[in-house]
């Protein structure tokens, strides 16, 4: 089972795209508001590099992790399709 992490903000339009999406495929995720939430968002610095939103990662169970700025559906489909 994939584990995926979601980086978002109240006010970003990609970010409710991206768990409309994800809602509407029954995938589950874990979502930090990193405006309201600073421990999550210096964690999201720490793994990005940058502050842009959203950013995922998704864990998979041999332990690689897949980093994906920004609402990058053909990613997501990707990954979610395979490994």
């Amino acid at each position: 089972m994939k584990k995926i992490t979601i980086y978002s903000t109240k006010t970003c339009p990609y970010c409710v795209m991206l768990k409309r999406w994800l809602d509407e495929q029954s995938v589950p995720y874990t979502n930090y508001n990193v405006d309201e939430n600073p421990i999550a968002a210096q964690s999201m610095v720490n793994l990005s590099g940058q502050m842009g939103v959203p950013f995922s990662t998704i864990e998979y169970e041999d332990g690689q992790l897949e980093k994906i700025v920004g609402f990058d559906r053909l990613r997501f489909e990707a990954a979610l399709a395979v490994k």
